[in-house]
Parts: C-alpha cells; structure tokens; sequence
C-alpha cells in the first residue's frame, strides 16, 4: 500500500509539472502573438536557467521569456563551466542554422567539390562583391586543403538587382561552375532563365541573418560575416567539423 501510494503521489507531481510546462507554453504563445502575430516561433522549451524559458523562431534565432510571458530577453545566455563561459545562444543557433542548410539539396547549390574532403563551407555570395570574388579566387587553395565550397545565392541589393538576374544566370547554366567564374571575374555570363532557387535562398539567408556578402556558414552553422583568408578560413572550418 505504501508503495502504491507512493507510485500515485509521484505521478500527480509528474502531471502538475507538466501542467504547468502547458501553462507556460500557452502564455508565451499568447504575449508573443500579441506582439507579432507573424512570429515563426517553432519551439518552446525550458532554458537551462530555472524559471527562463527558450523560444526557437525560424532561421535559429532565440528568445528568452519568463513562464508567464510578461518578461522577454533576446541576447546571448552564457553557462559558467570549469571558469570558462559557453554561449548557449550561440551554439542553439548554430544548430538551427545548420539544420536548415543540411536539408537543401546540394543539386539547388553551385558546388565546388575538394578531391578529399574533410569538411565544407555554404557561402551566401553576390556576384559584384568585391570580397566575394576575392573568396572565389581562393576556392582552388580551398578545395586543396580538403574543403568543399557551396555557394548559395544572396543579391544583396534585392531580387530586382542586376546581380539577382546574373546569379539566375549562373544557376540556369549548362555549366554552373564556368558560370560562376565568369562571374567572379567580372566577365559577361550569357543570359539564362529556369526555374531557379534564387529567390529561395536570398530569403533563407535574410531568415538565419545575412545581411552582406560573403556569409560563409561553418558545417556545425556557425555563421562567419565577411571574407577570411583561405588559409585561415580552412582552419575554421576543419576545427569546427
């Protein structure tokens, strides 16, 4: 008898918290419709600070809420372990990131496969970037020390661009490589039209946070702004596999 109740006590402290975890999802839900009723918000769930709940939007961004709402945080939570502090922001987000990236199939991207590939890099490019075509010019140093290169389109300067159309262009062309390097060196790339992700990518970009380009994104979806080195962008990226 001891035991049963005992069995029947801890179940209805299981059904009370999760009451309350219902609760508190339903509440967060509500403020944050009330705010923006177009949020992409995909999960709630409790942080791993007591009383602070997590809020997944779309692209991998986060938000922070109390159970009831009322408080709302956005910025980087930190986790204080061994006297070094992780960004628990940072590393949910880069999950997200990569997630989304891992599920876009290669075939929608310009790639430049590395003969041994160790690891690889998605690259928001633009076609008149300046850094953009620097970063292009070290593809081949790139693929040498095993990374493989995929570009995703990002017409910085809207769909309307004459840049948007050159990127439909590359992604419409027999030969999207060759394409692509007439591109990067400013010459002409023959005119093509397709049914292309262009569009398609410049919004998922504009979702996980690009702004300018080259976004180069890690495999892990860490998201590094701005053009590096190919020699220290390999180490990066070899790091970060």
């Amino acid at each position: 008898m001891r035991f049963n109740r005992i069995v029947v006590a801890l179940a209805l402290g299981l059904a009370s918290g999760m009451g309350i975890a219902a609760d508190a999802d339903q509440a967060i839900r509500k403020t944050l419709k009330a705010l923006d009723p177009d949020l992409p918000v995909e999960a709630i769930a409790e942080s791993p600070m007591p009383g602070v709940y997590q809020v997944q939007l779309a692209g991998g961004r986060q938000l922070y809420t109390s159970a009831d709402g009322q408080f709302l945080l956005q910025g980087y939570l930190f986790q204080v372990k061994d006297g070094q502090a992780v960004n628990l922001t940072e590393r949910e987000e880069s999950r997200g990131v990569a997630k989304i990236l891992n599920a876009t199939p290669a075939s929608e991207m310009v790639v430049f496969p590395a003969r041994q590939a160790k690891t690889h890099i998605t690259v928001f490019t633009d076609t008149d970037c300046g850094y953009c075509q620097k970063l292009h010019s070290e593809v081949p140093e790139l693929n040498r020390l095993g990374i493989e290169v995929r570009y995703m389109a990002f017409p910085r300067q809207g769909l309307d661009s004459p840049a948007a159309k050159e990127l439909t262009s590359v992604w419409c062309a027999k030969d999207q490589q060759a394409a692509m390097n007439l591109a990067k060196t400013g010459q002409n790339v023959p005119a093509a039209e397709c049914n292309n992700p262009v569009a398609k990518q410049y919004a998922l970009g504009q979702m996980i946070g690009v702004s300018g380009t080259p976004a180069i994104v890690l495999a892990n979806g860490k998201v590094i702004p701005g053009y590096q080195p190919a020699p220290q962008l390999a180490k990066i990226a070899l790091e970060s596999k």
